[in-house]
């Protein structure tokens, strides 16, 4: 297949377009980009026949920034006839063999979300024309590749797979986290998501223990604090406002009120180190490169604010300037993730954990 289909936050068009043409370019495939404002996704379409194919083997999804979900695609299938709308997909879809899962969706808009009652009801008739044909096992595999079936309007789809070691497990790449009602903001929910993107659960076992201390620069009123205190450790929450009173009667939380960007920790055992404050992303990263080269923590979770114009550029050149000052420190063991994520809004994540060969070294 020829055609890559991204997922993205409605508005993010562009900085995806971006991120992928560069990415294609980096790994030998030639293509461009197809993209309009608002659509909620990208087609990368490749000059080579099988371009979306190789896209697929040599890029990762998690090391795309504003990708949610990606998949190789067929051309657009126009004016599906409403008589029969499986068998031009199942055509499509023909070269795709003993796929293990199928999954009918529709871009992260209002528009394409009122096709979303169609998708589940014709997933049922479309999932047994695919599993006659071959293209789809009869029994659910999570080791074989994932049919896509996207909706972008009525009678209009691309049709494709992805791969299961380079896929979300979410539909759309979307996570569906409920809100705590006991939390103190809706902040929350964006560090609950950036555990579970950038931890297993297996790993999320292991390095979010209960007894671990941490630190949360401009906690208040306290949503990322309240994700620490949930998973059993003792937080310093660092912020001259106040802090929600429920959540500092769990005793597991000390509060300094101090600017988050002077304050220096008091503990030197800290594993967790967390930020979402409001400024500039690249003051944000500079605060986060001391930390690290004062060795305050083992693994952060930070927030980077974008600018409206040239984002990825802007991501790319601060995690570009955060890999060169960290070496030039003398750290040569470390890891840097970022994303993108559905609870983020003009926003990245940043995952960084020092010494992930030796994660309990603490000198």
């Amino acid at each position: 297949m020829k055609n890559l289909f991204l997922f993205c936050r409605a508005g993010y068009e562009k900085d995806c377009a971006a991120e992928i043409q560069f990415r294609a370019q980096e790994v030998g495939v030639a293509g461009f980009v197809k993209a309009n404002n608002n659509d909620a996704y990208v087609v990368y379409q490749a000059f080579e026949d099988n371009g979306a194919d190789v896209l697929l083997k040599k890029i990762k999804l998690n090391d795309l920034v504003f990708a949610r979900q990606m998949f190789a695609a067929s051309e657009l299938l126009s004016d599906l006839p409403e008589s029969d709308r499986a068998s031009p997909i199942v055509e499509a879809l023909s070269k795709v063999e003993k796929a293990g899962e199928i999954r009918v969706e529709t871009p992260d808009t209002n528009e394409a979300k009122e096709l979303s009652t169609f998708c589940r009801k014709f997933t049922v008739p479309l999932r047994q024309a695919l599993k006659k044909s071959g293209s789809l096992l009869n029994k659910e595999n999570p080791r074989r590749p994932i049919i896509h079936v996207c909706f972008i309007g009525s009678g209009k789809a691309y049709a494709g797979y992805s791969l299961s070691n380079n896929t979300s497990s979410y539909f759309m790449g979307i996570p569906r986290l409920k809100y705590p009602s006991d939390a103190p903001s809706r902040s929350t929910l964006k560090l609950d998501e950036a555990f579970k993107h950038f931890l297993t659960p297996e790993e999320q076992e292991e390095r979010l223990r209960s007894g671990m201390n941490s630190v949360d620069l401009g906690a208040c009123p306290g949503g990322w604090t309240y994700q620490l205190v949930k998973r059993g450790m003792f937080v310093a929450a660092v912020d001259n406002g106040p802090m929600n009173e429920k959540l500092m009667d769990t005793g597991q939380i000390k509060h300094y009120r101090e600017d988050g960007f002077k304050f220096e920790p008091y503990r030197k055992n800290i594993y967790w180190l967390v930020c979402d404050m409001v400024e500039k992303p690249a003051r944000v990263a500079e605060l986060m490169e001391h930390w690290a080269i004062q060795g305050w923590f083992k693994e952060a979770i930070f927030n980077l604010k974008l600018p409206m114009k040239s984002r990825f550029k802007d991501v790319k050149q601060i995690l570009a300037t955060m890999d060169e000052v960290l070496r030039e420190n003398g750290i040569e063991d470390f890891k840097i993730q970022c994303k993108h994520l559905y609870h983020d809004r003009d926003e990245v994540t940043v995952h960084l954990w020092l010494n992930p060969n030796n994660p309990w070294n603490f000198s």
